[in-house]
């Protein structure tokens, strides 16, 4: 088995290897732009990635959206890592750092093809379908412990 590093933080080295993983997932599988993607709020916000020796495999980043609700977004896992289960690794760490920081609820714009995803690991979607990136999202909520 495996064994992947966990690197926490808003720090430049953090940043850039949760861009390394969200180009590639995001505006290369994906076709989302980078003015889209690189949306000027990493700066305001921690980052979770998941190393394999040096190399980045699996991201997530976090924000406040109010004293208590974490804003978890831009979840992502290089195609040959999934099924490995890093995305389960990835929320679990997010939310572990939104605790740890006050968080009593986190939410998230799901992509809906991966919505089961997230009912998985415990979200419930709220509302419709929107469109985010030109994509089709469902906002999904969970109380976190």
């Amino acid at each position: 088995m495996t064994s992947y590093t966990r690197h926490v933080g808003s720090d430049a080295a953090v940043v850039e290897m949760a861009h390394t993983v969200r180009r590639h997932v995001f505006m290369e599988e994906q076709g989302v732009s980078e003015a889209v993607e690189m949306d000027g709020k990493d700066d305001a916000a921690t980052h979770v990635v998941l190393t394999d020796d040096e190399t980045p495999v699996a991201t997530a980043r976090l924000r406040f959206v109010d004293a208590s609700t974490a804003k978890i977004e831009r979840v992502a896992v290089l195609s040959d890592y999934r099924g490995d289960g890093l995305g389960d690794r990835v929320m679990d760490a997010a939310e572990r750092v939104a605790v740890d920081r006050g968080a009593t609820d986190a939410v998230l714009h799901a992509q809906v093809r991966v919505q089961g995803f997230y009912e998985r690991v415990g979200y419930t979607a709220v509302g419709d379908t929107f469109e985010e990136a030109d994509i089709p999202h469902v906002e999904m909520r969970k109380r976190l412990d």
